[in-house]
């Protein structure tokens, strides 16, 4: 069985890498929405991590869209909240649909990958 420390450190270094994809200008923008949802996946399991990886792509699903769909709630204090750094790294700046894709793609390859990962590891012990 994985560990939170396993999980926690994957999701370490997907925020390293969500943050070098865009500080490098020809990566495409897409590949941060795709790796923040893969984040998200693994926050979630950090928490939850005996639960089914179904539950887990549903519940990273679930709050990616949420925080996207937020970004169409503009009111005075969110929008000053979305001008921080954390704000902008967190909340967005706008609402895009193909950032719904992006979270998509994104939890379905984390879901597959730790999946597949899983069935590995137990064919080894």
């Amino acid at each position: 069985m994985k560990s939170r420390v396993y999980y926690f450190i994957i999701f370490l270094s997907i925020i390293f890498l969500g943050i070098l994809s865009r500080k490098i200008s020809f990566i495409p923008l897409w590949i941060g929405d795709f790796l923040y949802a893969v984040m998200i996946y693994f926050l979630v399991r950090i928490f939850l991590p005996l639960k089914k990886a179904f539950l887990i792509a549903l519940l990273s699903l679930l709050i990616c869209y949420s925080i996207e769909f937020l970004q169409l709630y503009q009111a005075e204090c969110i929008v000053e909240l979305r001008k921080t750094l954390f704000g902008r790294y967190v909340l967005g700046q706008g609402f895009l649909w193909s950032d719904i894709l992006a979270y998509t793609f994104g939890i379905a390859v984390a879901s597959l990958i730790e999946k597949n990962s899983f069935k590995l590891y137990q064919s080894k012990v």
